[in-house]
């Protein structure tokens, strides 16, 4: 049995965000047993079901997990906002030809932007949400640590949060691992204790991309090249297919091998193809960063530590190097894949150092 301190007399308020997901009850039962004044706080984004969406049934197990903890609830329309700021962006990028992250612009955005903003506007003390991350406070400042379930870790989608943001918010799960969260839930009978992971898009669920694309994004047919500039196939636009794609794309010659997106030119609407082994980098340029708390080059250009490019994707390391406004990164191993528009998240050890976009 997993034990629950009941022992925290701090009597403060907390506004957890409750997805109607087994993490975020499980976040809400722990904050209420730790003696927090606990509201729970469902932010509907998204309502187009034939894309995904489970908004209904979502709320629905929100509502419920919030009167069998016998909390206070309270619903948010964020639609709007989200559109705007996070599939507008979605949209925006993926017509540039480059690979963006909605779940952690999602989280810049909505969770930790709008959300937070209306909490602390209406005398919270805190926000939860039911991420696997850890918040540590050092006499410097409030760190992000990974969750300790290397499985679950989710800072990755969270390197754009900054220290007004963290020194505000409880991430109650990140220190449990996924089992004991689902123990938890089951014996105390949360309503979600038996539903499954949420998959896909922040708010929206698991939906096929292009096919959320083509909705908004025309095709448009373009020439395939091999890494010679030999035309050898075509495709129905640049925007449906992303680096290290293996398929969506015609070939008409034969090359005995798989294929893989290696390269893309959104203006000339040209995608190049080749084996895996062209299809690796060992080195990229990153732009747009921010650091959690300080910026850890200190007087240095240089800084060895380790970079992950996707959602618990392996760890590498990497050797950075300032330039301008850029951050050259250098691996130790080559990695596949490496698209521009993705987030490239820098940590040492468990430590979240921040991260940037891909260029």
């Amino acid at each position: 049995m997993v034990e629950v301190s009941s022992e925290n007399t701090i009597k403060q308020r907390v506004a957890v965000g409750l997805s109607g997901g087994v993490d975020s009850s499980v976040a809400a039962l722990l904050l209420k047993n730790e003696g927090y004044e606990v509201v729970g706080v469902y932010m509907q984004c998204w309502d187009i079901k034939e894309e995904g969406c489970a908004a209904d049934e979502d709320k629905a197990y929100a509502v419920q997990t919030a009167a069998k903890l016998g909390i206070k609830f309270e619903a948010l329309d964020f639609r709007e906002a989200y559109k705007q700021r996070v599939i507008q962006y979605f949209f925006d990028e993926y017509s540039k030809g480059r690979t963006p992250n909605p779940d952690v612009m999602c989280n810049k955005e909505i969770k930790f932007g709008i959300f937070f903003d209306w909490a602390m506007e209406h005398g919270f003390d805190f926000i939860s949400t039911g991420h696997y991350a850890r918040v540590n406070k050092t006499g410097a400042g409030y760190e992000l640590l990974k969750g300790i379930d290397t499985g679950k870790d989710q800072s990755y989608f969270l390197y754009r949060l900054g220290q007004e943001q963290l020194s505000k918010t409880l991430f109650p799960v990140g220190g449990f691992k996924k089992p004991q969260i689902r123990e938890l839930a089951k014996e105390n009978m949360l309503p979600a204790y038996k539903r499954p992971e949420s998959m896909g898009i922040c708010f929206i669920g698991e939906v096929d991309i292009k096919n959320f694309l083509e909705q908004r994004i025309e095709h448009k047919n373009g020439n395939v090249l091999n890494t010679q500039g030999e035309i050898i196939g075509e495709h129905d636009g640049v925007w449906f297919l992303t680096i290290g794609q293996r398929h969506g794309f015609k070939v008409n010659k034969y090359t005995g091998v798989p294929l893989y997106v290696v390269n893309k030119d959104a203006e000339k609407n040209e995608v190049v193809v080749g084996v895996y082994e062209e299809a690796l980098r060992n080195q990229f340029v990153v732009t747009d960063y921010s650091w959690i708390l300080n910026d850890p080059f200190g007087d240095n250009n240089e800084l060895a530590c380790d970079v992950r490019i996707r959602h618990l994707g392996k760890m590498n390391n990497v050797t950075l190097t300032k330039v301008g406004d850029t951050i050259n990164v250098k691996l130790e191993n080559s990695i596949f894949g490496v698209a521009s528009g993705q987030s490239a998240v820098f940590y040492i050890d468990d430590l979240t150092l921040g991260g940037g976009i891909i260029l």
